[in-house]
């Protein structure tokens, strides 16, 4: 059954990406945002300030429906009318690229070996305590009355 033959009690249970997937599909052509959305609001009888009101939330649908494509900056197609070309190159390239990667991934960490050497070096091992034990004898006891004065 066409989505225009549809019963407007049964269009009314259908969300807009839903009754857009289906103009799109019937029509087989693509459509800018608005005149797909005005398309939908005229099947669901929607008024000029509903249009107005909805068309922002109606393309935020459109863009997080994946069986939508955004063509050109301008019209709406399904994802299903095209392909998708992946050209996998297996050329030499690649095999001299990944050995100088790793060339480099050897050199980062002999670099980062030395730094941490250096860093070592300065610094000097004291065990926690004896700083508690410092931190305790810096501590005075004072009375209550001695904090009113």
């Amino acid at each position: 059954m066409s989505i225009r033959e549809k019963d407007k009690l049964d269009l009314e249970l259908m969300s807009y990406t839903d009754i857009a997937y289906e103009i799109i599909k019937e029509d087989k052509k693509q459509y800018n945002t608005p005149n797909l959305f005005r398309e939908v609001c005229n099947l669901l009888e929607l008024s000029e300030a509903e249009f107005e009101a909805k068309i922002g939330d109606f393309f935020t649908a459109l863009t997080t429906d994946k069986r939508f494509i955004l063509m050109d900056s301008v019209n709406w197609d399904l994802k299903e009318n095209h392909v998708v070309k992946v050209v996998v190159d297996d050329g030499e390239d690649d095999a001299v690229d990944v050995v100088d990667d790793e060339e480099e991934s050897e050199d980062e960490e002999e670099e980062t070996t030395d730094e941490d050497d250096a860093i070592e070096d300065d610094y000097t091992d004291e065990s926690d305590d004896d700083y508690m034990e410092d931190d305790l004898e810096d501590l005075n006891i004072v009375d209550e009355d001695d904090i009113e004065e």
